[in-house]
């Protein structure tokens, strides 16, 4: 069930799920954007930038939303980074809507529509760090966990197309059971 009143946000924040076929510019759309985010935050001290989530796989069908995640040693200076960022076309999705306190999340719109997302953690948060890698790896190593992983997306968008946390959730186990793999 949806806690928040949804009638006046954004186009981009409800949009439909749309598994798309892999597109090999995912890849780069990644690295060109890794490296306009080091230059939109460099005076932050951003330490790592990762491009993560299905669009990091090849040859995995996804959502074409390029999610990238950053570590950054405090979140002191939140405000100043939401004002950069802003001004590149990126949204913060505030903590209390995100739901996750451990982490800050920005959505990259173009044309009303999800472009990118980017999760910025602390350096210390090693546990939610490693997971994203250690996911991300497997698909990647393990062509038959990706499709997998394909197939149970492809199910969840259709079943839940208009509910992106309900979707995220179904993920869950799959992704629990990836992470247990040695």
């Amino acid at each position: 069930m949806k806690e928040h009143d949804e009638s006046n946000w954004p186009v981009w924040a409800t949009e439909k799920i749309e598994i798309k076929a892999y597109d090999p510019n995912w890849i780069e759309k990644g690295t060109y954007e890794i490296i306009k985010l080091r230059e939109l935050l460099s005076e932050f001290r951003v330490s790592e930038i990762e491009h993560i989530g299905s669009t990091s796989i090849p040859n995995l069908p996804a959502k074409p939303i390029i999610d990238m995640m950053a570590k950054i040693n405090s979140f002191g200076d939140l405000a100043k980074i939401i004002e950069r960022l802003e001004a590149e076309n990126w949204s913060y999705v505030p903590k209390e809507l995100d739901g996750r306190e451990w982490r800050r999340f920005f959505v990259k719109v173009k044309d009303n529509k999800r472009e990118c997302h980017l999760h910025l953690m602390l350096e210390d948060d090693e546990e939610h760090w490693e997971k994203q890698i250690k996911f991300r790896n497997k698909l990647r190593e393990q062509p038959r966990l990706a499709q997998q992983y394909a197939e149970l997306k492809r199910k969840l968008a259709a079943k839940t197309n208009d509910d992106r946390e309900a979707y995220t959730e179904a993920k869950t186990d799959f992704v629990k059971s990836v992470l247990e793999l040695n």
